[in-house]
């Protein structure tokens, strides 16, 4: 009993010791995940206003675009992240200036990058959908479409150069709350321009693009004015100049952002790729494939708020040499995302046959997914652990190994894995699923692994 009674208080003793660092990083992290949220419900609700007001083709249209979309959108968002573990960092060492010239060079790149990538859209994008095999009537509708949403790629990397810098400093309610009256101006806009309303005449599909261009331009003008008018930033703000663009701070933003960048493409294109493998087996078994996937995105995006607010509370630990509290605050989210992915793996698997219904009505649609969800379980515990590692990694300036690990998870383990289960011996897409988990547990490992050896070089 003694024995008990002591290892009892060592563990209270322990709790109470990282009860401060996990407290800190929630409080950082819950605006950050409904930011998070809000940017992937922007297409949800896109889909959802097409699909009861447009119809059938227009609702293929718009998940066609959001499919070729989407590599491009977080190739941006990727980059634009290389500006908050730097801000973390310079703040941690009280180099207040630094940060208005970074965000200078910083505004420069993403810029530049979203005219990049805009110009990829334009010129790759728009051609490729014609020889993806997809109906003519549905390639009609959706060539205007992403015409449109390319345009709103730079004001979205502006809104995102503002919002990391906000975030680097652990400002995070200001952009969450710009997020969400952003989606509700968005669905707002999307039903008037779709279905044609106080005078405009129906859009279709066109409309939802049209919508959503706005929507990012005025959040990207309102995070802008929030930045420069705020109090907050003012000593942040004093070697800010539009027109001063550092050389050398550009290659070590790009130098942080390119990695995350493909790191995210590495993610988003095995996730892709196994859709496609789900196609090859069958039409119901793609449906439920995409059924989960929404579910286990949802999440996900959840965890990756975590991460960000990991990577700003590294990242400031980091900056001022304070290993200890790197150490506390990294542990602290290791323990909130596997606490709270833990929560979703068991609604996941208590309510497996019923969370489909929400996408489906097809029964046969809704076992397979059911299934998927079992497997989706386990597959959450690894999914939050990789991303968490990320983004602690992130804020110690590391991310060419962990770009590399990535790729390994999920190219050279995961998708080759998938493929020999569903395909070579007929598993199904269930043996795809067992090689995703397969590719995010070598990831949540080598990350974690690479994490220790990073911060055993401080002592």
């Amino acid at each position: 009993m003694p024995l008990l009674s002591k290892n009892g208080g060592q563990v209270r003793q322990g709790f109470k010791s990282y009860k401060p660092y996990a407290l800190s990083t929630l409080v950082l992290a819950g605006p950050v995940v409904i930011s998070q949220l809000g940017q992937m419900l922007v297409q949800t609700a896109d889909s959802i206003v097409v699909g009861h007001f447009a119809g059938t083709i227009p609702l293929a249209a718009v998940s066609l675009v959001h499919s070729v979309f989407m590599i491009v959108m977080v190739i941006g968002i990727g980059i634009s992240y290389g500006l908050t573990p730097l801000i973390a960092q310079e703040n941690g060492r009280k180099n207040y200036a630094e940060c208005g010239v970074l965000l200078s060079s910083s505004l420069f790149i993403n810029i530049l990058s979203g005219l990049l990538l805009f110009c990829l859209v334009y010129f790759g994008s728009m051609a490729a959908v014609d020889h993806l095999g997809q109906d003519p009537a549905v390639v009609r509708e959706a060539k205007p479409y992403l015409f449109i949403l390319s345009l709103s790629i730079v004001p979205l990397m502006i809104f995102n150069t503002f919002k990391q810098f906000a975030e680097g400093l652990g400002f995070t309610r200001q952009a969450m709350n710009i997020t969400i009256w952003g989606n509700v101006l968005n669905v707002l806009l999307a039903i008037v321009f779709v279905k044609g309303l106080l005078g405009i005449a129906p859009m279709g599909v066109s409309g939802v693009g049209y919508a959503t261009l706005i929507d990012r331009c005025l959040m990207a003008v309102v995070m802008g004015l929030y930045v420069f008018r705020s109090i907050n930033f003012k000593r942040y703000l004093a070697q800010f100049n539009a027109w001063r663009v550092g050389r050398v701070r550009c290659i070590s933003l790009l130098k942080i952002g390119a990695p995350v960048a493909m790191q995210y493409v590495f993610e988003v294109g095995a996730f892709a790729a196994a859709a496609v493998i789900a196609g090859t087996i069958g039409a119901n078994e793609q449906a439920a494939h995409q059924v989960a996937i929404t579910l286990a995105a949802t999440t996900y995006m959840m965890a990756s708020g975590i991460a960000s607010a990991a990577t700003i509370k590294t990242g400031n630990s980091y900056g001022n040499r304070n290993i200890f509290r790197l150490r506390r605050f990294a542990s602290s989210s290791y323990l909130i995302v596997l606490v709270f992915m833990g929560f979703s793996a068991l609604l996941f698997t208590l309510f497996n046959n019923y969370l489909p219904w929400i996408f489906t009505s097809d029964t046969v649609v809704i076992g397979i997914a059911a299934q998927l969800l079992i497997i989706a379980g386990l597959f959450q515990l690894f999914d939050g652990t990789q991303v968490v590692g990320l983004g602690i990694l992130r804020g110690m300036g590391d991310v060419n190994i962990p770009t590399l690990i990535t790729f390994v998870a999920y190219w050279v383990v995961g998708l080759p894995v998938a493929y020999l289960l569903g395909v070579v011996v007929d598993i199904g897409v269930l043996g795809i699923w067992y090689g995703l988990t397969l590719g995010l547990l070598t990831s949540s490992i080598l990350l974690y692994a690479r994490y220790r050896k990073v911060v055993a070089r401080f002592g």
